[in-house]
């Protein structure tokens, strides 16, 4: 049996189209998932442009935010039955016996590979996914909100875990795209002032950050980040895909500040470092997520803390998928949702 899947099938820029896609055959320690929704991120529109820094084992079925319900067990599967509504995690392989791994730590295990880069993900109707990557989404969370448990799970990362973020700050956040959205309304949880900043072509998306209760900027944001005592902001999280913003980051941050950087940007920096050791500041990565982070989101999902609506441009099904990758390349939406079933 075959269905249809958005299909990355080269390094060439644009190639991507629909193929048809056999049934997964799935192992001992796995699931079968029919998929509800998946979301479209930045990464599925830099594979289909080609500017990614990662490598990709072509061709490949993009999709790696997803959810939906259990169509068959592997034998060794237990505590899941067909059914199951659940949202997966992305580290598709990992290795068991890497001491990251057994830290907890497998998203930052150097052997790791995701849906949608290293193994099919999820745009099409089904996805072979192993058991240790579900997680049950509550019957009152629909699945095209659920299916952002990803991206919200990437921001609570930068912000709670390598942020440290406390009431009062003010952080400014670069880039309106997806994660920089959710990063500007996760550091609004933990009780700071935001300012989300982009260019001309963003005001859009800015809009749907001040639904979020966070001011939106077009440009230049020092007035912004001196407003207060004229220092800076606390933190900058730089949530462009643009090497770049690193040096706008390090103009906005105060003396002893933070920079958390989790936009990709595979441009060389070609710029001094100075100020950051003249400022003493703080520069983090932060790379994905791990299960203890997926469990927090899906509790702020499903009581409606954390609300993904906003940020939903629309829904489209799989054979649309050009529509919607395109209302995101634009900046028209800040998130497309695909329906394979």
């Amino acid at each position: 049996m075959s269905s249809i899947g958005v299909v990355n099938f080269s390094s060439e820029p644009g190639s991507v189209e629909i193929r048809e896609i056999e049934k997964p055959t799935i192992g001992e320690d796995d699931v079968l998932l029919e998929v509800a929704n998946v979301g479209v991120c930045g990464s599925d529109l830099h594979q289909w442009t080609s500017d990614h820094s990662w490598p990709v084992n072509y061709p490949v079925v993009l999709g790696h935010e997803f959810g939906g319900h259990i169509a068959a067990l592997g034998k060794k599967v237990s505590g899941w039955k067909e059914g199951d509504r659940v949202v997966s995690e992305t580290a598709a392989i990992i290795d068991l016996n890497s001491p990251l791994t057994r830290q907890g730590l497998y998203n930052l295990d150097p052997t790791r590979k995701g849906f949608g880069y290293g193994v099919n993900g999820a745009m099409t109707r089904f996805v072979k996914v192993p058991a240790r990557c579900l997680h049950a989404v509550p019957e009152n969370l629909p699945f095209e909100q659920a299916c952002l448990t990803e991206p919200c799970s990437v921001a609570y990362n930068a912000v709670v875990m390598n942020s440290k973020i406390k009431p009062g700050d003010r952080v400014i956040v670069l880039g309106p795209g997806t994660i920089g959205i959710l990063c500007a309304a996760v550091a609004r949880l933990c009780g700071a002032e935001v300012a989300v900043v982009g260019l001309e072509a963003d005001r859009e998306r800015l809009n749907i950050a001040k639904q979020y209760g966070c001011e939106g900027i077009v440009g230049d944001a020092s007035a912004w980040a001196n407003k207060q005592d004229g220092l800076g902001v606390d933190c900058v999280i730089d949530a462009a895909g643009a090497s770049a913003t690193l040096k706008i980051a390090l103009q906005l941050v105060r003396p002893n500040g933070h920079i958390t950087k989790v936009g990709w940007g595979p441009q060389p920096l070609n710029f001094s470092l100075d100020p950051l050791v003249q400022k003493n500041v703080t520069l983090q990565g932060s790379f994905s997520h791990n299960w203890p982070i997926w469990e927090k989101v899906l509790s702020l999902l499903a009581s409606g803390t954390l609300d993904v609506k906003p940020i939903i441009g629309g829904v489209w099904e799989l054979k649309d998928w050009h529509e919607a990758f395109d209302q995101m390349h634009s900046g028209k939406v800040v998130k497309s949702v695909l329906k394979p079933s």
